[in-house]
């Protein structure tokens, strides 16, 4: 077997008779299955023996690039560091091993942390109370808004069936309100990036009593912090339509602002980001919500309360509730060491520092790469690819060219605002060192589609897979594999 075929399947390598274990005899008695339950035919396993498979998944498994491999500047999804003490803690037997459903009296400490947890993001939030309910940030924004709607229904208020959400918005903004059966209204941004204030009070002069919410990602997709949130505030405020907080770029405030403060009513925070679960590949993930004060009666049931020196319990299905259950109980636990770790002290200097490392590779490339808006930025920031565009170099060709000097690829072609977006996110975790490669490889990235521009549109060179053709796989999908050759001898 040559251990460097990183493409085959564990089929590929199946010698018929071969096995890696065999369990030993049992003194229970064989049983028959009943016939209705049987396979007609036998399951086709593959038949390899325990070193193959050893090697095999171990190979597969030097190809996964993640934060512990390398820098991961990821934009919008901030791929931090997850501390090791996260996993430990995650992984001890009396947290592991609880079930959602046995007693309270059993428990305890697992119920304190929720309550701490709680407590913690209503203190960095300077919202009232919090739900660790939903499993993803996606899923937070469909409890807010569900909660939103929900506080428009008991107040009779019906006709409330539209969401404004800017241009510069994640995308699961427009997506989680049509879920909540919510018709999107969108509102442009100028050409600084922000929101457009007198395209939304356009807006409202038509639509103002139809509107439930405003959806802002704050800072936005750019990497902006929205300068006129005071004034946006007032003016859907006084239409009768609520705050929404997109509160996945939490990460550059804390320690400097809070959305509560800025009256913002129901706001979700990625706990798999902000406080750093690692999340790639779609999961595993946490969307707390939290709420102002006079919107708690809405949040998701069951809910964890204190109770003297006892925590409970408390709100199954109770009330003007939208319902849920007790959410990703793991990540909260990750969270929750997270912020221990880091302390009252060391949490306020995450957000300035990721600030720091965004801007420092910001300017330090822009003679380079093209910087539309040229500003202070917060925690990421968008270049529309390279500067010198007689090249033909595109982003997608930068992205490739990254994985030969062992970099992960900042996101691309997001937002849609650029044709070329590259939007990079160092996170704080990053060193001077660190950031300091990267910027280099940029720059010979970018001398290279200067000089050798084909280098840079044939990458990458030094992986197991070259260029991909990305349109016949989206179209074309092969989603199974067929172990036995079909007439042409091909699987």
């Amino acid at each position: 077997m040559n251990n460097k075929l990183y493409g085959n399947l564990i089929f590929e390598y199946t010698h018929p008779g071969r096995q890696a274990y065999s369990l030993p005899q049992q003194e229970v008695p064989h049983t028959d299955l009943p016939a209705a339950m049987r396979r007609e035919e036998d399951a086709q396993l593959p038949e390899c023996d325990e070193l193959t498979v050893v090697r095999h998944y171990t190979n597969h498994s030097q190809n996964n690039f993640g934060v512990n491999n390398g820098f991961y500047p990821l934009g919008s999804c901030t791929m931090k560091y997850n501390p090791i003490i996260n996993e430990e803690m995650a992984a001890l037997p009396q947290f592991s091993q609880l079930h959602p459903m046995q007693d309270t009296n059993t428990c305890q400490g697992a119920l304190e942390l929720y309550y701490n947890l709680q407590r913690m993001l209503s203190e960095l939030s300077g919202l009232r109370e919090f739900t660790l309910n939903p499993f993803a940030g996606a899923h937070g924004e469909l409890t807010g808004l569900m909660i939103i709607r929900s506080y428009h229904e008991k107040r009779g208020d019906s006709k409330r069936t539209k969401v404004i959400v800017p241009d510069s918005a994640h995308g699961t903004n427009p997506a989680s309100a049509a879920v909540c059966g919510l018709d999107i209204l969108e509102v442009k941004s100028t050409k600084d990036g922000l929101v457009d204030v007198d395209d939304l009070k356009t807006l409202l002069q038509t639509e103002g009593e139809n509107i439930a919410a405003m959806m802002m990602t704050n800072p936005n997709t750019l990497g902006l912090f929205e300068q006129q949130i005071p004034e946006i505030e007032k003016i859907i405020h006084e239409c009768g339509g609520l705050m929404y907080y997109d509160g996945a770029n939490f990460n550059p405030l804390l320690g400097v602002s809070r959305p509560g403060d800025m009256g913002f009513d129901v706001m979700h925070i990625n706990l798999h980001k902000t406080f750093s679960t690692p999340h790639g590949g779609g999961g595993p993930g946490s969307g707390p919500v939290g709420v102002r004060q006079g919107l708690e009666e809405f949040l998701p049931t069951p809910r964890i309360v204190k109770k003297g020196d006892r925590f409970e319990v408390e709100g199954l299905n109770e009330g003007h509730s939208v319902g849920a259950f007790f959410g990703n109980f793991a990540v909260m636990l990750r969270a929750y060491a997270y912020i221990l770790t880091l302390g009252k002290e060391n949490i306020k200097m995450v957000g300035p520092l990721a600030t720091l490392n965004a801007n420092y590779i910001k300017e330090s490339l822009k003679d380079d790469f093209e910087l539309p808006i040229d500003v202070v930025c917060k925690h990421e920031f968008v270049f529309d690819g390279l500067k010198d565009k007689s090249t033909g170099v595109t982003t997608m060709d930068v992205a490739k060219r990254l994985l030969d000097y062992g970099f992960h690829a900042p996101t691309i072609y997001f937002p849609l605002l650029f044709h070329e977006a590259l939007m990079v996110e160092p996170t704080e975790n990053e060193s001077i060192d660190t950031l300091d490669s990267f910027i280099n490889v940029m720059h010979i990235i970018a001398k290279e589609a200067r000089e050798t521009p084909d280098i840079v549109k044939e990458a990458p060179h030094n992986t197991p897979i070259g260029r991909v053709d990305d349109v016949l796989a989206a179209k074309n999908p092969i989603l199974t594999y067929t172990q036995f050759a079909n007439q042409d001898g091909e699987n």
